[in-house]
């Protein structure tokens, strides 16, 4: 099969942001990056609005679009938590053996990828949905703030 343009362009931009979550967690392991990203964009994910969802996922490269709405029940959505902590719960879930500490910083490491890779718009529209400690981090998180 003849390599197609748009798949090899998302697959450089996926890993690139799997590579950038790598980097900011520390980690040459990108197979745990890739789970990290995952995890923490369906966290996100199911905190907002699914109208706010869609918008979101529509700014993300074609791949990573993919796994981020892998398993979405918006019915459902969007789960209501104040805390932090749940957040994090959702990230220990899908990526096992996470202490405290790596949970924060797995947050930390996306949110840090996301303002460096999507719209400042779209990303404080998103952050603006997140309970108040959230929006904390992902506000410390933002290079261009």
């Amino acid at each position: 099969m003849k390599n197609l343009g748009v798949f090899d362009k998302t697959q450089q931009k996926t890993a690139h942001w799997i590579e950038g979550v790598a980097r900011y967690m520390g980690s040459t392991d990108m197979e745990r990056s890739y789970h990290i990203l995952r995890s923490v964009l369906h966290a996100v994910r199911d905190r907002l609005p699914a109208d706010e969802a869609v918008q979101f996922g529509a700014q993300m490269p074609m791949l990573v679009r993919g796994f981020y709405y892998d398993g979405w029940h918006p019915a459902d959505k969007p789960e209501h938590y104040r805390h932090k902590q749940k957040f994090f719960d959702h990230i220990a879930k899908d990526v096992p053996g996470l202490d405290e500490s790596q949970r924060e910083r797995a947050a930390s490491a996306v949110f840090t990828v996301l303002n460096q890779e999507l719209t400042g718009g779209e990303v404080k529209q998103v952050r603006h949905c997140l309970p108040p400690e959230l929006r904390e981090l992902w506000h410390r998180a933002d290079v261009s703030d």
